[in-house]
């Protein structure tokens, strides 16, 4: 097993990302010795919702899908403030590791990300409560889905950050890489 190879990023905001879903989703990771780095388009210390701090090991305009096996859209109120969903290169980024069968996840209001990058066509998509979300996946043609969690032709999404639903999309990305 090459787990100890794999890395995972997990992209992040300035601030206002839930602390909760970095937290949990590193935990699983480094369980399963799967790497998991931070990314941010910015390079000073990050402070999320609840006041945890991570300071990014990688600017996220130097991504590169040959290195990562997974990209990991963090939630919260920080996606929003951000305007992720109408940054070209984040969307860019996200296309490339989909073209290049690289696993692709959003947890929460980050699932929106994902369907304005244009790659849910026909994919399960859990569907999060969000109204916005809601009408940015029915436009891009994701298939909704009453799960918690989806994992979908290289595409993971989570519809809420609880702790079941964390745990849940955990499991679902260290199988969707092969560890488990």
């Amino acid at each position: 097993m090459l787990t100890d190879l794999m890395r995972v990023a997990l992209l992040i905001t300035p601030r206002d990302f839930k602390d909760e879903s970095v937290a949990a989703t590193k935990q699983i990771l480094e369980k399963w010795h799967v790497a998991a780095i931070i990314a941010c388009y910015s390079m000073g210390e990050c402070t999320g919702y609840h006041g945890a701090t991570y300071r990014p090991e990688i600017n996220a305009e130097k991504l590169d899908p040959e290195e990562y096996d997974a990209l990991v859209i963090i939630d919260g109120q920080g996606v929003d403030l951000y305007k992720l969903p109408d940054y070209r290169p984040l969307l860019d980024t996200i296309k490339l590791f989909h073209s290049r069968n690289k696993l692709v996840a959003g947890i929460g209001n980050a699932v929106k990300v994902l369907a304005r990058a244009n790659i849910i066509a026909d994919a399960k998509i859990a569907l999060p409560n969000a109204d916005d979300v809601r009408r940015f996946v029915m436009l891009y043609k994701g298939v909704p889905s009453r799960n918690f969690v989806e994992l979908d032709k290289g595409i993971l999404t989570l519809n809420t950050a609880d702790s079941e639903g964390l745990a849940e999309f955990g499991q679902a990305l260290v199988e969707g890489l092969g560890v488990k």
